[in-house]
Parts: structure tokens; C-alpha cells; sequence
């Protein structure tokens, strides 16, 4: 399999910012790429999540909770069904992110390896400079 890269470009609500509690980066369901890139939750069970360990260009591993907040199907009142990629305030902090940056996710698919990163505007990475096809996604591409 070959490795795969997207991004999103960051809100201030993402980066923390605002100053408003924010339960993470967003990644719409309409996201099905990103989401298979992603390791499995099952939807039985209610607010399954994985802790997904990236490594970051200084070779730093952090661990980020990718989970599935789903209890409009468990809940008789609830109104949650969105997944997120949760306890990224440090990651960023120390990427010094702000809105406007984009953080990018890379990996093999299947593997669970993660890369991530924060770019500058008018930053590319090697890969990015050679992709000859971006297709945005709702504010996430996956970059080819």
C-alpha cells in the first residue's frame, strides 16, 4: 500500500483560540477516505474511540483519542454522531498553531502509523510539491 496524506486547514476554534471548549478536529462523516484511514470504531458500542500515536518531524510520538461521539444511537435524547481527533491543545502549542496553518496526517493505511504535522502558509512538504492532484474534501484533502 502506499501512503496516504491529508489535510485540513485550522480554525481558531481547533487551535484553542477562541478561548471556547472544543472537543477537537472535526472530520465529517462525509469523510469516507480520511475515516477508513482511520482505525475501525464500532458503532455498537456508544463513544468508541482508539488512541491514535503520531509521530511529529522531530521524531515526538503523541498520543491523540480519535473518537466516534455517537449517542443519538444509544441515548433516547441524544443528539451526537460526529468523530473527532481529541487531546491535540499540546500538539499544537508546541507547533505553535494558529488559524490559518494546516495540520497534516500521513501514514500507510492499515498499518495504525501515523506522521503529523503543522504547516505555515505557503509551506510544502517533498510530498505536496510532487502530488499532481489535490481534491478537497469539506476543508480536509487528501493529497495524492
Amino acid at each position: 500500500m502506499t501512503s496516504q496524506t491529508y489535510e485540513k486547514e485550522l480554525t481558531a476554534n481547533d487551535t484553542g483560540e477562541t478561548g471556547a471548549h472544543q472537543a477537537g478536529v472535526h472530520i465529517p462523516k462525509s469523510q469516507t477516505d480520511l475515516l477508513s484511514f482511520l482505525p475501525p470504531l464500532n458503532p455498537s458500542i456508544k463513544n468508541p474511540d482508539a488512541w491514535l500515536e503520531m509521530k511529529d518531524d522531530a521524531g515526538v510520538v503523541w498520543r491523540f483519542r480519535y473518537i466516534h461521539y455517537n449517542n443519538s444511537f444509544h441515548d433516547p435524547d441524544g443528539t451526537r454522531d460526529e468523530f473527532r481527533i481529541t487531546h491535540m491543545t499540546g500538539f499544537f502549542r508546541s507547533a505553535g498553531a494558529t488559524a490559518g496553518d494546516t495540520l497534516v496526517l500521513s501514514g500507510t493505511p492499515g498499518t495504525w502509523q501515523y506522521d503529523v504535522s503543522v504547516r505555515k502558509p505557503g509551506q510544502l512538504t517533498e510530498v505536496e510539491m510532487s502530488a499532481p492532484v489535490r481534491i478537497r474534501l469539506r476543508g480536509w484533502q487528501r493529497v495524492y
